[in-house]
């Protein structure tokens, strides 16, 4: 634990060491990566083999500093989600969503001494913090704040691929780079490097300086279905997972959406044909 801990000293996308400001010149961090992601388009689709290995790295290595506290243990199992299974229309009765919530401790109080105690989680609790308060977090990661990610994946303007692309995004810094005590150059986050190079201004690297050490590796996580456990492969599966746990009702809207398009359409017919009827002797 105390080795992920070292590892995962930050947030994605949100802890910087230093100051971000304007960027000059070329500098300001790259546009994040393209990536092709099967939820996708007015009827794309969550990848549940995707999502299960994503929340894998997820339990694996993000926990162990990353909170996820607007999401229940239950939204696991519901209709578009990892663990959604047909047999267990109340995602309460999964029984892999059970086993999951038994993982994990929950604070709670003793009804008869009222005091402070931890039990297993179940289905109807929300993922707990890793820390107990905001002091005990920055203390375990040298004073930086790692973030709640249930809203990550929205929160940035370039989606799971903004989080793809950090978590990818680590280089050597060039040459003519001083990189703060406890910082890492990563090419897609955003920054102002200007101060830390040595360089002419007009050719100021790209990226900024982020307090979270690289997460991932090969074979860091091993996947149950047999998927090859690269690096690519884990920022992919666990960038799709964030956006299920931005957005877990992202199907229902765009079929309710459709739904509500074909509506639109047959109203439409219907009125412009009334109309034909009711003016159809009338003079224009």
């Amino acid at each position: 634990m105390l080795r992920k801990l070292s590892v995962l000293a930050a947030a994605v996308g949100v802890l910087t060491v230093g100051v971000a400001g304007p960027a000059l010149a070329n500098g300001g961090a790259l546009p994040a990566k393209e990536v092709h992601w099967s939820f996708e388009g007015p009827f794309g689709k969550f990848d549940q083999a995707q999502l299960q290995r994503g929340y894998k790295v997820y339990r694996e290595v993000c926990s162990a500093c990353h909170s996820m506290k607007l999401v229940a243990f239950r939204n696991l199992g519901d209709k578009g989600g990892p663990f959604y299974n047909e047999k267990y229309p109340n995602s309460n009765d999964n029984p892999w969503v059970k086993a999951i919530a038994k993982d994990y401790e929950v604070a709670d109080i003793d009804g008869e001494t009222g005091d402070a105690i931890k039990r297993p989680a179940t289905s109807a609790d929300h993922f707990p913090s890793p820390f107990a308060n905001e002091a005990a977090a920055r203390a375990s990661n040298g004073g930086a704040l790692p973030p709640d990610m249930s809203l990550l994946a929205k929160a940035r303007e370039e989606g799971p691929a903004h989080i793809y692309s950090v978590v990818t995004g680590y280089k050597a810094p060039p040459a003519g780079l001083k990189v703060p005590t406890g910082g890492h150059y990563n090419q897609y986050f955003p920054g102002d490097l200007s101060s830390a190079w040595s360089g002419s201004h007009e050719h100021v690297p790209p990226g900024g300086f982020i307090a979270m050490a690289p997460p991932l590796k090969d074979g860091l996580v091993t996947f149950d279905d047999g998927t090859k456990s690269t690096l690519d492969q884990q920022a992919k599966d666990v960038s799709a997972f964030l956006m299920w746990a931005a957005e877990p009702k992202l199907e229902e809207r765009k079929q309710t959406g459709f739904a509500v398009l074909i509506y639109l359409l047959l109203l439409s017919g219907l009125l412009y044909a009334s109309y034909k009827t009711v003016w159809r002797n009338e003079s224009h």
